[in-house]
């Protein structure tokens, strides 16, 4: 059943900029976010189009790059409006919605990292037993069950969040509707609330951390041994411990940084580079560093030019 509250909507106060420079940070963020939207659909059509690509690794990085483009969507549109028309206001549903899919796409990142981490655990530690452990069932299981279980999680968070009731302020100082800001605002009892992002956020964001912290200990320790397999190791890694750097320093910063009084805008700025910076950089990093997605490109470009 869905609350009794008196609000309808929300008010999103955007990003802590002087009305001067909202047209600056509006032509930059647009910028930003058409960037992610090519950068990202680039990355599917290239590992859909060259059979080369047909690989594990580029089964689940077309799967990331697609949760990158959901993620920034669900955030940047609404924040890019709301700059250019002054119209601050998010209907009640809209801003339940909106938390829903933002936790949805933000569990989904955190999963598929893990599940190429352990990717190119499999590929440098058992090369030989790759094909029979990476085969095509268990590969969409892992993918499905990223999905799944990221679902439920935003489900289960955004069931709690319907059930409080907000009375009277209804400002978000935020440029999408946050969780914990929604948490600040509800004149009901959020303990319960509270605990599920305690326990639950803690062990789902840990428990993927602890498996790519794992993956690559016993990654190092066969270059180590092996050192034949160091070149394979760098080309494959580099790019996907970059990706890893990016997120988990944004959560960490977020999530176990305090905030001083001095500093509110920590939180707003943080949430920038994880939904809107890193998502444009995931393109970059993984085609710059990485052989086989460049190759790929050169070969598009090429047919396209023959053909043309």
């Amino acid at each position: 059943i869905m609350n009794q509250t008196s609000v309808s909507e929300f008010l999103l106060l955007g990003l802590p900029v002087q009305p001067e420079e909202q047209g600056m940070y509006y032509t930059l963020f647009l910028a930003m976010y058409l960037t992610t939207l090519l950068g990202n659909l680039l990355i599917i059509l290239l590992i859909r189009l060259d059979s080369r690509l047909h690989t594990p690794m580029y089964f689940f990085l077309s799967h990331l790059a697609f949760s990158d483009v959901s993620l920034s969507s669900v955030t940047v549109p609404k924040m890019l409006r709301n700059m250019q028309t002054q119209h601050l206001s998010i209907p009640y549903k809209g801003c339940i919605s909106q938390v829903y899919f933002f936790l949805l796409f933000v569990c989904v990142d955190n999963f598929l990292l893990a599940v190429m981490a352990y990717d190119r655990y499999v590929a440098i530690c058992h090369p030989l037993h790759y094909t029979i452990i990476m085969r095509k069932e268990p590969c969409i299981l892992l993918a499905a069950g990223s999905w799944f279980f990221s679902c439920v999680r935003a489900l289960l968070h955004t069931l709690l969040l319907s059930h409080l009731s907000f009375c009277a302020d209804n400002t978000i100082p935020h440029y999408f509707c946050d969780l914990t800001e929604l948490l600040k605002l509800t004149c009901s009892d959020t303990s319960l609330n509270e605990l599920v992002i305690l326990t639950e956020g803690g062990v789902l964001t840990l428990l993927p951390l602890s498996a790519i912290l794992g993956s690559y200990v016993c990654i190092g320790a066969t270059v180590l041994r092996v050192p034949s397999t160091k070149k394979i190791s760098l080309s494959t890694c580099g790019s996907h411990l970059s990706v890893v750097s990016l997120y988990y320093g944004a959560i960490i910063a977020l999530y176990f940084v305090p905030s001083s009084d001095t500093n509110k805008d920590k939180d707003v700025i943080v949430s920038v580079l994880y939904t809107v910076v890193t998502p444009m950089l995931n393109p970059f990093i993984y085609s710059l560093r990485n052989r086989d997605m460049k190759g790929a490109l050169g070969n598009i470009l090429r047919r396209g030019a023959f053909t043309g």
